[in-house]
């Protein structure tokens, strides 16, 4: 009873709604996205070459982009986002001659600075709180599967350019939640002992790890759109649930849940949905653990700190363009031993002291 009180305190927290408003924003921006690359893959000769250009400019250009909003705050990233990503869609589908490859890197990058934009608004306008950012996050996986129904379906393209541009005024909308007094200055879960440089190092290794591992998680039930959709609604469930436990309890409890009782469920999940889908429901909320270690540290940059975050994603996925396990049992190996690394890491940069926070 007491446990489920500080859930539901979690979402009376301040400046909240701006969650809820990057939420949207986040669905929007990839269902526009895997809309497009839906389309692009069902076309393209080397399949395997658009994911990766995908993800190399949607996910490595944040730490850029989060390192020049962090210095200059009141440029509205969010709406150049927005406007980029208009505009590569536009270019992909109404300009025949226009090279899909040039169309889908301007569709990334607005992609990026709006995935900036809401690290921002979030991180800045939370006092040190992790349920926005989660929340936020969180969003992006129900985008992909929705985007990907969608082009399958043939939804209207003219509807969807006009549904992108919808994200202008709730971007607005949330950046009335910052204000110049807005900072990260309350973000403490990290290990004050440890050395500042060696804790990123190691943090953004977590992410490598996790962003590895993600790709090698043994589903063999998901074969059909519904498996599907439940797939990525618990992914999606997992990175906001992430977020809201933490601000709940403290950052070691959330971490040890994440870690050691996904483990279990991974491995046995493979011809099991339930089992699988509550594996993956835990092994996404690491997500929320890692950012807020990075921005702990890096407090007066934290969109740097977010983009540290996809930049760690993108070498983790790298290596699956290229290598894959197809054995179960080897398979099953690594990802155990990958977690144990995980654990080890994040036992020692986590903060020791009891968390004091009162609910």
């Amino acid at each position: 009873m007491i446990g489920m009180k500080r859930v539901i305190n979690v979402f009376k927290e301040n400046n909240i709604e701006a969650a809820y408003l990057y939420f949207y924003v986040h669905f929007i921006t990839e269902v526009i996205c895997f809309y497009v690359l839906a389309n692009l893959t069902h076309n393209s000769l080397i399949l395997w070459l658009v994911p990766l250009i995908y993800d190399s400019f949607a996910f490595v250009p944040q730490g850029i982009i989060g390192y020049l909003t962090d210095k200059y705050p009141k440029i509205n990233i969010g709406i150049i986002g927005v406007l980029l990503l208009t505009l590569g869609f536009i270019l992909f589908f109404v300009n025949l001659s226009f090279n899909p490859y040039l169309s889908i890197i301007i569709l990334c990058l607005g992609n990026a600075c709006i995935h900036v934009s809401g690290a921002s608004v979030t991180l800045r306008c939370s006092e040190g709180k992790m349920a926005h950012s989660a929340i936020f996050v969180s969003g992006g996986s129900f985008g992909v599967i929705t985007g990907k129904l969608l082009a399958s379906n043939f939804f209207p393209k003219s509807i969807l350019a006009l549904i992108s541009l919808s994200m202008i005024p709730f971007i607005l909308l949330a950046s009335f939640s910052v204000n110049e007094s807005s900072n990260c200055s309350n973000y403490n879960y990290h290990n004050k002992n440890f050395n500042p440089f060696w804790l990123i190092i190691l943090v953004v290794l977590v992410v490598i790890i996790r962003g590895f591992m993600g790709y090698g998680i043994p589903t063999s039930w998901n074969k059909a759109v519904w498996q599907n959709i439940l797939f990525y609604t618990s992914m999606g469930i997992g990175k906001a649930l992430g977020g809201i436990l933490l601000d709940a309890y403290d950052i070691k409890t959330v971490s040890y849940l994440s870690l050691l009782a996904s483990l279990p469920f991974l491995l046995f999940g493979d011809q099991i949905m339930l089992i699988s889908l509550i594996g993956i429901m835990f092994f996404s909320m690491t997500m929320a653990i890692t950012l807020a270690l990075l921005v702990s540290v890096l407090k007066k940059t934290p969109c740097l700190a977010f983009g540290l975050t996809t930049i760690g994603l993108f070498l983790g996925t790298v290596p699956i363009f290229f290598i894959k396990f197809t054995n179960l049992y080897l398979n099953a190996f690594i990802i155990i031993i990958l977690t144990i690394v995980c654990f080890i890491i994040l036992n020692k940069v986590i903060r020791k002291e009891k968390d004091e926070r009162v609910f």
